[in-house]
């Protein structure tokens, strides 16, 4: 089956008031595991669970875009004044790690859906060593909550929902600095224009 829509919301439950937790995209690959009075459970491509409304299905394999040559953040930067939205994954609206996660899909990796999932994903940097492109995550708890891509000399590139801001650059608030848990990198995404060569030394760079 395939998302036969452009942005389908994929829910916590079968339930038109439940959680947005992601979207489907239009041709999109999605396995469907049980169907539940016009709803069907689907796993995305990228292992991601959910619920969808049966309407926004067809059948067809499905396909991932065709990938961009462009590097993660200079996809992310096209994004610049897209909406916030919990569970977005379009230029019509996009959370924080849907950013991440849609930049680099873009760009013909795929990655995990979720903040934490992104950041134990990648592999850690030193803080001394981030380059533009590489991910700085930031949380409370005992894991991340939120993902930034960072540009150098304490700016970043995220979705935020803070005064309804989106997707922006902007200097690191000293608030979310206070939670930075430390800085990663993906496994073959470019950073400061340059494919990553393999895996960086480990450190927390908190």
């Amino acid at each position: 089956m395939r998302c036969a829509l452009e942005a389908a919301p994929v829910r916590a439950a079968p339930e038109d008031d439940a959680e947005q937790v992601t979207q489907a995209l239009l041709g999109e690959p999605l396995r469907v595991e049980e169907r539940l009075g016009g709803w069907a459970r689907i796993v995305t491509a990228y292992d991601y669970p959910g619920w969808i409304h049966e309407t926004a299905l067809e059948e067809g394999d499905g396909v991932l875009l065709q990938p961009l040559p462009e590097a993660p953040l200079e996809v992310a930067r096209s994004l610049l004044g897209a909406p916030y939205e919990w569970g977005g994954l379009s230029k019509q609206g996009i959370d924080c790690s849907g950013l991440v996660h849609l930049a680099h899909r873009l760009t013909g990796i795929l990655i995990p859906r979720d903040a934490w999932q992104q950041e134990e994903h990648g592999v850690l940097v030193p803080k001394g060593n981030a380059r533009p492109g590489d991910l700085a995550t930031y949380g409370h708890g005992g894991r991340a909550d939120h993902v930034a891509f960072w540009l150098g000399e304490g700016a970043i590139l995220h979705s935020t929902g803070r005064d309804r801001l989106g997707v922006v650059i902007e200097r690191e608030p000293d608030e979310l600095a206070a939670t930075r848990r430390r800085f990663v990198r993906l496994p073959g995404a470019r950073v400061d224009g340059k494919e990553d060569a393999g895996r960086s030394q480990t450190g927390d760079s908190r």
